[in-house]
């Protein structure tokens, strides 16, 4: 996949091997009508998809301009949009007789995700989980040991997300029987390519479903970005379609501030995991620290395509502070009955914001790529 000048394995040698291996059986399982045949069952059967994309009346009103409309991932078995890539990289770990699944986690939806089929295809698993983050998300915590996984904190860094999946890559370099579960459209290739092509359904899913509920393209998709796995499912589909695309980062407590986790505000080019893309970095290199009340979003690099994406302007990545999260995440819950993801209240907070810019004729997605049962807690004591 040709990212301009992003992307690539930027990796010790020892690992190329390893991801060129993963490469070449993801080439074949994608080609093996069998593989494909089996991933939708367990998207349809266990999943539980296709997942409704549902017209929010009350928060369309709230607004005051375009209808929106929610891609309700959060109704996925596990409450977020994590269980279509862990699906479809276990069936692809299976073929290639591994033995261990090891993954990183940073909200925990991915490590639970992981967990999950790993206890469903009855696998080892071992969850990488920055310190800090183990104290934000303790109910994902504790529901990945109940599913059978080891839960691996972190302590180096920052103890948040880039130094889970640091660790995790030290470890796949050691055991030959492991592979690395990635979470996010991140990393060296193939795992970009791989997430996206395990995200697409969210994408193929809405485009059908706005056309035979609106009758009419929407004039807008928004989507939280952190590596950018939801919002690459969700875009994949309409890159080609004359519709805006938004892509929303974490401005934490506010861009100038510093404490905040956008890569493309910085606009900075470097090397993280295996990757080259735009992190977060300062004057000498060094990768800053990301911020963010999200801890999914709480990442100091962005996926390679969206760096792409953005440099050539078909996307428009902009980034909504913690209390505008916070504030969507309240709205949204008293208006329409759901409690979305933290992660999700960025897009949700960021439609608000356009609504008013099109016409009430118009249609907007936004992809409610999570629950928010994990954040609940953290909500209630600020």
């Amino acid at each position: 996949m040709n990212y301009g000048e992003f992307g690539g394995q930027y990796v010790p040698q020892e690992l190329k091997g390893k991801l060129n291996d993963i490469k070449k059986e993801f080439k074949k399982a994608i080609e093996d009508n069998n593989f494909d045949n089996e991933y939708i069952y367990y998207l349809k059967q266990y999943v539980g998809r296709p997942t409704p994309l549902y017209f929010a009346k009350n928060l369309t009103e709230y607004a005051g301009g375009a209808k929106i409309y929610l891609k309700r991932e959060d109704l996925n078995h596990t409450g977020a949009h994590k269980i279509n890539n862990a699906i479809g990289q276990i069936l692809l770990a299976r073929r290639m007789n591994k033995t261990h699944i090891i993954a990183e986690t940073g909200a925990g939806q991915h490590g639970v995700a992981t967990a999950t089929v790993c206890s469903l295809f009855n696998m080892k698993c071992t969850i990488f989980m920055g310190s800090e983050d183990i104290k934000r998300q303790k109910v994902n915590v504790e529901k990945i040991k109940l599913l059978g996984a080891k839960v691996k904190e972190v302590t180096k860094g920052e103890g948040a997300l880039k130094d889970a999946v640091d660790e995790a890559f030290e470890f796949l370099l050691k055991d030959k029987d492991a592979f690395y579960l990635i979470g996010s459209a991140v990393g060296p290739s193939p795992y970009p390519e791989m997430v996206k092509y395990f995200q697409k359904v969210i994408g193929e899913e809405a485009k059908k479903q706005i056309l035979e509920q609106d009758k009419k393209l929407p004039k807008a998709i928004i989507a939280c970005v952190g590596g950018g796995s939801n919002s690459i499912g969700l875009f994949n589909d309409f890159i080609k379609e004359d519709v805006e695309i938004f892509g929303i980062e974490g401005a934490g407590k506010g861009l100038k501030t510093g404490m905040h986790a956008s890569a493309i505000y910085d606009n900075k080019v470097g090397i993280i995991h295996g990757m080259k893309t735009y992190i977060m970095q300062d004057n000498n290199g060094n990768v800053k620290e990301a911020y963010s009340i999200s801890a999914g979003l709480d990442y100091p690099g962005i996926g390679p395509e969206h760096a792409y994406l953005n440099d050539i302007k078909r996307v428009k990545y902009d980034s909504v502070t913690d209390i505008e999260a916070v504030n969507a995440f309240k709205i949204l819950s008293r208006l329409e009955g759901i409690i979305p993801a933290i992660e999700s209240s960025h897009a949700i907070s960021y439609a608000l914001k356009i609504a008013k810019i099109y016409d009430k004729t118009d249609s907007i997605i936004v992809n409610l790529s999570g629950r928010g049962d994990k954040d609940v807690e953290r909500i209630l004591n600020l």
